[in-house]
């Protein structure tokens, strides 16, 4: 099945000159979804994975799926200001400005293998700054899956030192 086929373009969003990759169209077709999530979880299937990590929005709704599906637990990477104990923060470059993500302080434990997951790599900038929080809890990132690679945009230059996954690959707009 060739999951590009069902990721629709939306041209100006969310600003003018962007042509956004709306996912939507492939999570609500069940054999596309199932590919996609099937993909990761049997690339990562004997990698030793002890917890997955999805960050906020859209890795949620794959990483949850790819946790169950390897029977290891479920970590959320929130924007600031969202989970409710004590957390960790790792801050990104953004064209202006910064921004940033947390974890729990107590999410992940000294020496646990971590499959970070997202739906999109663009600029690398929040993937690098969520390997950040898993090492700096004690975690290893066995691997970043995504499943869109916006590759004109040079995301895996921020992630040298993580395998990088991905089902789609984009060489430009």
């Amino acid at each position: 099945m060739d999951l590009k086929e069902l990721i629709r373009d939306v041209p100006d969003f969310p600003k003018e000159g962007i042509v956004f990759k709306d996912i939507t169209t492939l999570t609500k077709d069940a054999e596309g979804f199932r590919a996609a999530v099937d993909r990761i979880v049997e690339r990562y299937a004997d990698a030793g994975v002890d917890a997955v990590v999805g960050i906020e929005a859209r890795g949620f709704i794959f990483g949850a799926v790819v946790a169950y599906r390897l029977g290891v637990g479920f970590v959320p990477a929130r924007k600031p200001g969202k989970l409710p104990a004590e957390t960790v923060r790792a801050e990104y470059e953004l064209e202006y400005g910064t921004d940033a993500v947390e974890m729990h302080r107590d999410s992940i434990a000294p020496g646990q293998k971590v499959l970070i997951v997202d739906d999109l790599l663009a600029t690398g900038g929040t993937a690098a700054a969520t390997a950040e929080l898993v090492e700096k809890l004690g975690g290893e990132v066995v691997a970043i899956a995504f499943l869109v690679d916006l590759a004109f945009l040079n995301g895996r230059a921020k992630l040298p030192d993580c395998e990088v996954f991905c089902l789609v690959e984009y060489d430009s707009e």
